[in-house]
């Protein structure tokens, strides 16, 4: 700890530092008081603190307070014992978690000739309310969702997980933002390694500003020379939960929606809350419907160019005339028309989603339907590739969680299949999943349970096994990267 960041111990030299700490702030709020002779500072900033609750149990007891006080050091103890009351009373001793505290909503108490500052919970700025997320909707299950607060995420958690060995730890990160990072993990399923490691990687963050887990998921998750990351995002209180059971740790960071779990693994984007309040039939069927959406997303494009361009023996007779003939009578090759077309669906689908929605409607209205059907009726593309446009589009959004994988990868199959036909995509097929395979997310394969193969597993993961069979034992993600069983309850360990 540097001495010029220690807190001065008079409140002149206390005021003249904040001040020009600040720069003549428009929010910056100083109050002066003489108690017994001895001046107590108040700071805080408006707008982050309750004016009531400022009012009420800071301002009125400093004004209302008789003689006889003492020393600045019995002064001080009596603000902090008896007199100044809050739910979150902390002690600063540095002008950087003065500032940091203030700044996050607390009104801080400082004594003349005490170098600490006295902390006082009484945030008040707006938050947003709690509802569903509107990027994870379930048919049954919570409509709750996590907000932009950490104080209210961090309760949603708790009010699902009563145990006692639910721990939250937090961190301030950035350098300029100071921005409040918790860690979430059960501490009797968690593998102290995996917590530690991710502590020491966040902590190593050493960035102006943490605005989202975004800005902490490449130091976490992100895999070497891939496009796939070994760390999730949730914005699903219960989905959090589940995962927390299981030895993951979760990150929350102040002002965002979006919980990172790690370590991720890739069966989970084809999982969701859904599949454990559903009939294990239904269950099942969804997750090979999501898996059949992503294989088709990836390759249909790419394998369509192949087959028109060096394998038209491929094509059913039936087919064959008007997949060919819309090639011939097209200016562009097939893979021209795929990338122009996948392109322009781009070029919209970002329009209309940073525009207002009512424009955003109306922007997919005429993308979709009116230059489609003009740039069909002029023939500068075929119908066939419309059609594979179309129902690639579809599928890429059954999968949400993996698009912008799966959006490169398409363009990526596309270029293979091009230039080198269906053996290129075959190769790229090969050369995918074995990327995937030796890829780790905090030493846990990002492939687990498939490589390395663990059948207890298999379970959960391309079908769901009923109840009867799930409850009779918990699994949970090792560092040693396998899935470990642990007694369940009431079971003998």
């Amino acid at each position: 700890m540097e001495k010029s960041d220690q807190l001065d111990a008079s409140i002149i030299l206390l005021r003249e530092r904040i001040e020009a700490g600040m720069r003549g702030s428009a929010d910056l709020i100083l109050n002066e008081f003489r108690i017994d002779g001895i001046g107590v500072l108040t700071f805080m900033f408006d707008g982050l603190v309750s004016n009531s609750a400022v009012s009420d149990f800071l301002l009125r007891p400093l004004y209302r307070m008789e003689p006889g006080a003492g020393t600045p050091e019995k002064l001080w103890h009596y603000l902090k014992d008896q007199c100044l009351l809050s739910s979150e009373q902390g002690e600063v001793e540095t002008y950087s978690d003065l500032f940091t505290k203030a700044m996050s909503g607390f009104a801080m108490v400082m004594v003349d000739g005490v170098p600490r500052a006295l902390s006082l919970g009484y945030q008040g700025f707006e938050t947003r309310g709690v509802s569903e997320p509107a990027a994870e909707k379930n048919m049954r299950g919570s409509r709750e969702g996590f907000t932009e607060s950490n104080n209210t995420n961090t309760a949603l958690v708790r009010r699902r997980l009563k145990s006692p060995y639910l721990t939250v730890e937090t961190l301030y990160l950035g350098r300029q933002s100071r921005t409040n990072v918790r860690m979430l993990y059960l501490s009797d399923v968690a593998d102290a390694g995996t917590v530690d490691l991710i502590r020491q990687k966040i902590s190593r963050a050493d960035m102006p500003v943490v605005l989202d887990t975004g800005y902490l998921q490449p130091f976490i998750g992100k895999g070497k020379a891939s496009l796939f990351s070994g760390a999730g995002v949730t914005q699903r209180p219960d989905t959090l939960c589940a995962k927390l059971a299981e030895g993951r740790i979760g990150i929350m960071v102040d002002g965002s929606p979006c919980v990172m779990v790690a370590p991720y693994l890739f069966m989970e984007h084809f999982q969701s809350l859904d599949d454990y309040t559903q009939r294990p039939y239904f269950a099942t069927f969804v997750r090979l419907l999501k898996l059949a959406a992503f294989f088709l997303t990836v390759f249909l494009p790419g394998y369509y160019v192949a087959i028109v361009s060096y394998h038209p023996e491929l094509i059913p007779r039936t087919l064959l005339r008007s997949f060919l003939g819309s090639v011939v009578a097209t200016p562009m090759s097939a893979m021209g028309e795929a990338l122009v077309l996948f392109l322009l669906y781009e070029l919209l689908r970002e329009a209309g989603l940073r525009l207002p929605d009512a424009i955003g409607h109306t922007l997919s209205v005429v993308g979709g339907i009116v230059i489609g059907d003009a740039i069909v009726t002029a023939g500068l593309v075929g119908l066939p590739m419309i059609i594979i446009i179309a129902l690639t589009a579809v599928s890429a959004f059954v999968v949400p969680s993996l698009y912008e994988p799966i959006t490169i990868l398409r363009f990526l199959f596309i270029f293979v299949g091009g230039i080198l036909g269906v053996y290129g995509i075959f190769l790229g097929f090969l050369l995918l999943a074995v990327n995937l395979c030796a890829l780790q997310s905090l030493s846990t394969p990002l492939t687990s349970p498939l490589a390395p193969w663990e059948p207890a597993a298999l379970r959960d993961l391309f079908w769901r096994a009923g109840w009867e069979k799930l409850k009779k034992g918990n699994y949970r993600i090792s560092s040693a990267a396998q899935t470990e069983r642990r007694p369940s309850h009431g079971e003998n360990p």
